[in-house]
C-alpha cells in the first residue's frame, strides 16, 4: 500500500479499508494470531521503523550561503568589496555591515519548518500493544510493521493505520486528522467509500481512542500512513516565497542595469582617453550609486516593525517575509473546525415528536446525560444546555451505551416516581417506540409518522445538525438492573439536534476579507453537507461542495478550472488540501492557509503563507509562518492590513530608487560622454549616496493611506520598470537642464559644476519622497515625524556641507548666489512635474496574481 492509496484511493489501487479482513490478512501474509518475532524483525528491516523521516537539520552556514548568493546580496557584496579596494573603506564597510546584519536577522528568524517532523514524531504514543507469537506484548511504536495485530484501548494514541478486526464500544476522535469534531464509532465491517473520513472500519495513526477497545490489523506504518504523509510533506524543501521571489527579480533587474551602465561609461571614458584609474573609480562609484544598499535594512526594519505591530494584534510572526506575503494574499483557505466554528458541540434544537420545538426531549436527555456522567461530547452539550435538569433525580440503574444497538438507557428516580429514559440513534430508538408524546397524552405512532420523523432527521442533517432521539417509559415496581426487554414499548419524546456552530464573528470577518479583495475557501475533512450548511451561515455562496472523492477523480487541469469558482470542499484528506492549494497557485493566486490540526500540516506547508492558532496541534504550529493568539478571522484581516502597510513602505524605497538613483546615475553617465571633465568625483558620488540612504531610514515608520491597503499587492517588475521609465528620465531632463544652465548661462568651473550638481541632486532625490510616498496630494497626507526628520536632516547636511571648511575634503566650492537660486527654481519645477506625472507612473503599479500567471 502506498501513502497516496491510504489517504485518497488514488493511483489505481483501492484503499485498504475497502478490502475484507481475510483478503488483507492473506496479502500481508499474516493471521489473527499475529506475526512471529523473527518475522516482525525481518519486516522491520525491510519496511523501516514506524516513524517519520528525520530531517538533516538546518545548517546555519548553508542558510547564510543561500542568502548570500541571492542577486541583490551579490551586488551589495561586490559593491562593498570594490569600494574598499579602491580606497573608500568607510563606505564599503557600511555596505558590507548592512548586508551582514540583514542576512543574520533573516537566518535567525527562519528554520522552524525543519523541526516540524520531530514535533510530529514526538506527539504519538511511545508503546503499542501487539500480538507476537500468539500473545499480547508491549513493543516500541517504531517496531510496528504491516501485518501486526494490535490492541487499542480508550486513551491510547493510535500508533498506525489499521483495519478493525474486532471492537467493543470503540470510538476514536479523529478531529486532528479529518476535522470532524464528533467521536467516530469504529467497528468491523465492509466499507465501499474511498474517503478515509468515512472508513468506519479503519483507524488511523495520530487519532485518539475515546471509548472501548479494538483489535486491528496494521496495514500502514511510518510515512505510509495519513499521519506520515503529513510529516513527509514538512521535510520537503521550502519553496521560495512570493516576497523572496520578487526581491530576487528586483535584484536581477538592478544587476543588469548596473552592469550595462558601468560598461557603457567605462568604455566611453577609455575611448575619450581619460586616465584608466580615474575612469575605473568613476564607474565603481556609479555602480555603488545605482545599488540600493539600504534595501535589505529597510526591508528588515520595516518587516520587524510590522512583526511588533502584529504581535500587538495577537499574531506571532515566525518568518519576517511572511508579513509581506500575508499582505499580498488573494485567497485564504481555512479548515472548518476551530477556525470558522467554535469546535465546541452545542445543543441547537429540541424538537417534539411531531416537529414542533419542545424543550422536554432535551431536558430528559440532560437528565440521562447527567446521571451517566456526561462524558461524551453530546452528553456534555446536553448538560451545558440544561444544567439544572437533573436536580431532584437520582440514578437507580443504567445500561451503558451499546455501540451494536446504538443506544443506552437509564432508570431515574424522581419526585413523581421512576422513569426509564433511552437515547440514541433515531432509527434505532424509533424501532422500540409504540407511541409518541402529545402534551400530557400519548398517541400511537403510525408508519407515516415514523417516516416523517426520519425525514426530519435527514432534514436536520442537511442543515449540518446531528440528531439523537429520546424515548421514555414509566417504571413500575422496584428498581433493578436493566435488560434489553425493558427497552420496549417506549414513548417517543422527540429529537435533540446538535451543532458545531459558526463563530459569531465569522460572517463579519469574511465580509471584511472579501472587501479587502481576499476570497475565502473552506477546505474541510468534515461531511460536505455540513460544510455546505456552514458556508451558507458565514456568508459564502457555496451552491456546490466538492468532496475528496470528486477531487481525486479530477485531473490537475480540470481541478485548476474547478477551483476558480468552488468555495467549499468536504471529506478532504491532508494531501488533497495541499493539492487544492497548488491548483489555486497554478491559477495565479497568492494562497494563505489557516488550520490547527495534524491534517492541516501539508496544506500549511504548500501555502504561500501558513497560519496556525494558539492551542493547535504542535505540527501545525511548527509548519506555520504565523501563529494567531486568537482564532478569530478578524485577526487575519488585521494582519493583512499590516502586511500591506509594510509592503507600501518598502515600495516607497523602491520608487525613490527608480525616480532618483536611476535618474541621477543616467544623467551622470550621459554627462560623462560629453563633458571634458567628470561630472562628479567618485568620493562625491559616494557621499551623495550615503546622505541619500540616511534620509530614508524613517521610511519603515511612515504612515500609509487607507486606499493603499484596500487590495492585495505584490511587486510587479513591469510596473516598476514603467515607473522608472517615466520618473528616471524626468529626473535626467532636469539634470541636463542644470548642466546646460551651469555651462552655458553661468560658465562655471569644474569644481563649481560638481558642487552645484551635488546640491541639485541631493535636493531632488530627498524631497521627491514627500511627493511619491502617497498617491494623493502631499500636503493632504503629511509624513510621520520620523521620516520628515530623517529626510530634512540629511537634506540640511547636504545643503550646508559645501559652505563649511570640510568642503575641500570632498572637492566642493561654495557656488555663487545666482547659481544657488537657479538650482532652487529647478528643484521646485522638478517636484511640480513629478507631482503631475506620478499618477500616470504609479497606476497599475501592483498586480493581484503570481508572476507570469493569469488572474
Amino acid at each position: 500500500m502506498t501513502a497516496n492509496t491510504v489517504s485518497s484511493g488514488a493511483g489505481g489501487e483501492r484503499p485498504f479499508w475497502t478490502n475484507t479482513p481475510d483478503a488483507l490478512l492473506s496479502s500481508l501474509q499474516t493471521d489473527r494470531n499475529g506475526l512471529s518475532r523473527a518475522n516482525a524483525s525481518e519486516r522491520l528491516r525491510q519496511a523501516g521503523p514506524n516513524a517519520d523521516a528525520v530531517s538533516a537539520g538546518r545548517n546555519p552556514i548553508r542558510a547564510i550561503i543561500k542568502r548570500l548568493v541571492e542577486p541583490l546580496s551579490l551586488i551589495l557584496l561586490a559593491a562593498g568589496l570594490v569600494s574598499v579596494a579602491t580606497g573608500d573603506v568607510v563606505g564599503g564597510s557600511i555596505i558590507v555591515a548592512i548586508l551582514v546584519l540583514s542576512i543574520g536577522l533573516d537566518t535567525f528568524q527562519e528554520g522552524h519548518a525543519v523541526r516540524a517532523a520531530d514535533i510530529l514524531r514526538q506527539s504519538v504514543a511511545l508503546k503499542a500493544t501487539v500480538r507476537r507469537d500468539g500473545a499480547l506484548a508491549e513493543v516500541d511504536v517504531e517496531a510496528l510493521v504491516p501485518g501486526d495485530i494490535i490492541r487499542v484501548q480508550a486513551g491510547d494514541i493510535i500508533p498506525a493505520d489499521a483495519l478493525i478486526l474486532e471492537s467493543s464500544s470503540f470510538t476514536a476522535n479523529e478531529a486532528a486528522l479529518t476535522g470532524e469534531p464528533y467521536p467516530v464509532e469504529k467497528r468491523a465491517g465492509a466499507i465501499s467509500s474511498l474517503a478515509a473520513a468515512e472508513a468506519s472500519n479503519a483507524i488511523f495513526r495520530g487519532a485518539v481512542a475515546q471509548t472501548g477497545e479494538a483489535l486491528a490489523l496494521v496495514v500502514g506504518t511510518g510515512r505510509q500512513t495519513l499521519f506520515g504523509a503529513a510529516a513527509s510533506a514538512l521535510t520537503e524543501a521550502n519553496e521560495i516565497s512570493p516576497f523572496q521571489r520578487d526581491l530576487n527579480a528586483y535584484g536581477l533587474l538592478t544587476a543588469r542595469l548596473t552592469i550595462a551602465l558601468v560598461i557603457v561609461v567605462l568604455t566611453a571614458s577609455i575611448f575619450f582617453g581619460r586616465p584608466l584609474l580615474q575612469s575605473l573609480l568613476f564607474a565603481v562609484a556609479l555602480a555603488v550609486g545605482l545599488t540600493p544598499e539600504l534595501l535589505p535594512m529597510i526591508t528588515t526594519v520595516t518587516l520587524s516593525r510590522g512583526a511588533v505591530r502584529m504581535a500587538g494584534r495577537k499574531v506571532i510572526v515566525k518568518r519576517l517575509a511572511s508579513i509581506h506575503d500575508l499582505g499580498s494574499m488573494t485567497v485564504l483557505c481555512t479548515d472548518k473546525t476551530g477556525t470558522l466554528t467554535s469546535a465546541r458541540i452545542s445543543l441547537a434544537r429540541s424538537i417534539g415528536p411531531y416537529g414542533a420545538d419542545d424543550e422536554r426531549p432535551s431536558r430528559l436527555g440532560a437528565i440521562a446525560a447527567a446521571l451517566c456522567g456526561g462524558n461524551a461530547a453530546l452528553d456534555a452539550a446536553l448538560t451545558r444546555a440544561m444544567p439544572e435538569a437533573a436536580r431532584g433525580w437520582t440514578l437507580s440503574a443504567q445500561r451503558v451505551f451499546d455501540f451494536g444497538r446504538r443506544l443506552g438507557s437509564v432508570l431515574a428516580a424522581g419526585l413523581d416516581g421512576s422513569l426509564l429514559i433511552a437515547k440514541g440513534a433515531p432509527e434505532e430508538i424509533l424501532k422500540l417506540c409504540s407511541s409518541g408524546r402529545a402534551g400530557e397524552r400519548t398517541l400511537p405512532l403510525s408508519p407515516a409518522e415514523h417516516d416523517a420523523i426520519l425525514a426530519k432527521v435527514a432534514e436536520l442533517a442537511a442543515q449540518g445538525l446531528r440528531a439523537i432521539a429520546v424515548a421514555t417509559r414509566p417504571w413500575t415496581g422496584a428498581a433493578r438492573a436493566l435488560e434489553t426487554a425493558d427497552e420496549a414499548d417506549l414513548v417517543f419524546e422527540g429529537l435533540c439536534a446538535f451543532a458545531d456552530p459558526p463563530k459569531a464573528s465569522a460572517a463579519a470577518a469574511i465580509a471584511r476579507l472579501n472587501a479587502a479583495g481576499i476570497r475565502l475557501v473552506i477546505l474541510s475533512g468534515d461531511d460536505p453537507v455540513v460544510v455546505k450548511r456552514l458556508a451558507g451561515l458565514v456568508g459564502l455562496a457555496a451552491d456546490r461542495v466538492l468532496s475528496g472523492v470528486e477531487v481525486t477523480a479530477l485531473s490537475d487541469a480540470a481541478l485548476a478550472v474547478q477551483v476558480r469558482t468552488i468555495q467549499a470542499y468536504g471529506r478532504l484528506a491532508p494531501d488533497q488540501k495541499a493539492r487544492l492549494i497548488r491548483a489555486l497557485q497554478a491559477g495565479g493566486a497568492i494562497v494563505g492557509y489557516l488550520g490547527d490540526g495534524i491534517n492541516d500540516a501539508p496544506a500549511l506547508k504548500a501555502a504561500d503563507i501558513g497560519l496556525s492558532v494558539d492551542g493547535a496541534a504542535g505540527v501545525a504550529q511548527a509548519s506555520a509562518d504565523m501563529i494567531m493568539l486568537d482564532t478569530d478571522l478578524a485577526v487575519v484581516a488585521d494582519g493583512v492590513e499590516e502586511g500591506r502597510r509594510t509592503f507600501a513602505n518598502i515600495l516607497k524605497y523602491i520608487r525613490m530608487g527608480a525616480s532618483s538613483n536611476f535618474g541621477n546615475m543616467l544623467s551622470m553617465a550621459v554627462a560623462s560622454l560629453f563633458l571634458p571633465f567628470l561630472p562628479m568625483l567618485p568620493t562625491q558620488i559616494l557621499l551623495n549616496n550615503l546622505l541619500y540612504d540616511l534620509s530614508e531610514i524613517g521610511i519603515p515608520f511612515d504612515g500609509v493611506r487607507p486606499e493603499v491597503v484596500a487590495r492585495p499587492q505584490v511587486w510587479d517588475m513591469r510596473a516598476l520598470i514603467r515607473f522608472a521609465a517615466i520618473m528616471g528620465p524626468l529626473s535626467s531632463v532636469f539634470d541636463l537642464l542644470t548642466f546646460a544652465g551651469l555651462l552655458l548661462l553661468f560658465h562655471v568651473s569644474p569644481p563649481e559644476f560638481r558642487t552645484a550638481w551635488f546640491l541639485e541632486s541631493m535636493a531632488t532625490q530627498i524631497l521627491v519622497i514627500f511627493v511619491i510616498r502617497t498617491n494623493g496630494r502631499p500636503w493632504r497626507n503629511l509624513p510621520r515625524p520620523i521620516l520628515a526628520a530623517s529626510s530634512l536632516g540629511a537634506l540640511i547636511v547636504a545643503m550646508v556641507l559645501p559652505f563649511t571648511p570640510v568642503a575641500r575634503w570632498f572637492g566642493f566650492v561654495a557656488p555663487p548666489l545666482a547659481v544657488t537660486a537657479t538650482l532652487g527654481v529647478i528643484v521646485l519645477a522638478y517636484l511640480t512635474c513629478t507631482e503631475l506625472l506620478k499618477r500616470v507612473a504609479i497606476i497599475e503599479s501592483v498586480r493581484l496574481t503570481r508572476p507570469g500567471k493569469g488572474a
